[in-house]
Order: structure tokens, then C-alpha cells, then sequence
């Protein structure tokens, strides 16, 4: 199961021809306590780093981008009433969406869990 990330410390789990998406650990401790999230419409087409959704939380709105391009296929209707879900597991129960993946070469133009490691401490 390949996990890659963004510069926008997006994720993105690779299964197949589907990626299901998220925000890192690192995202939740920049926001802070998350209050809202508006997720996408089922069928929305995106493309590799588009706007995919965006999250409120008690620090400041964010936009959150598509890893890569495709067409939304389910939506984590767990966070319509417990946004906090992604506090509480950002990389695993907290997902956003998942997309059904039409280019799947824009995987080069994101980082695995090493180099993004290494990112964020640059960051800090």
C-alpha cells in the first residue's frame, strides 16, 4: 500500500486504481482543533493539486488539494457531524475522499514518507 504526500501536507493511499485522501498529522497541528470540513460532491473531477475541499478549524480556513487527478468517487460523510475525527486520526479514520485515479504519472510529482519527513523538519 503506497502512501504518498504533498508540499500542502496532503496524503494520498494508493489501492489500485482508487487513492483515498487525507491531511497529515503535521496539517491537523498547524490548524489546530478542526470545526468544519465542506467536502466535494461525488463525481467532482479534479485535477492534480486543484482545490479538492477545504477545513475549518478554530485557527484558520484551509483549502486541501487533490494529490492527483480524478473524479471523486465516496466521501467520508463520518466528518458532516465529527470533524474532529481527523484531530483524532488525520492518517487513517479521518480520511476526506476517495478518487478514482485517471493519471496516475502525477505520483512523480509527490514525495514518499522519507522525503516528507525530511520536508517538514525543514519546515519546523
Amino acid at each position: 500500500m503506497d502512501v504518498l504526500y504533498t508540499k500542502e501536507h496532503e496524503w494520498i493511499r494508493i489501492e489500485g486504481s482508487a487513492g483515498v485522501v487525507g491531511i497529515t498529522g503535521y496539517a491537523v497541528g498547524q490548524l489546530g482543533d478542526i470545526t468544519f470540513v465542506e467536502l466535494p460532491s461525488v463525481g467532482k473531477v479534479v485535477k492534480q493539486f486543484d482545490v479538492l475541499c477545504s477545513i475549518e478549524s478554530v485557527k484558520a480556513a484551509s483549502d486541501i488539494y487533490a494529490p492527483l487527478g480524478g473524479t471523486v468517487v465516496a466521501v467520508n460523510q463520518s466528518l458532516d457531524s465529527r470533524p474532529e475525527i481527523i484531530n483524532e486520526s488525520a492518517e487513517e479514520k479521518g480520511w476526506l475522499v476517495k478518487i478514482e485515479i485517471s493519471d496516475p504519472s502525477g505520483t512523480g510529482r509527490l514525495m514518499e514518507r522519507q522525503e516528507y519527513d525530511e520536508y517538514v523538519k525543514g519546515l519546523e
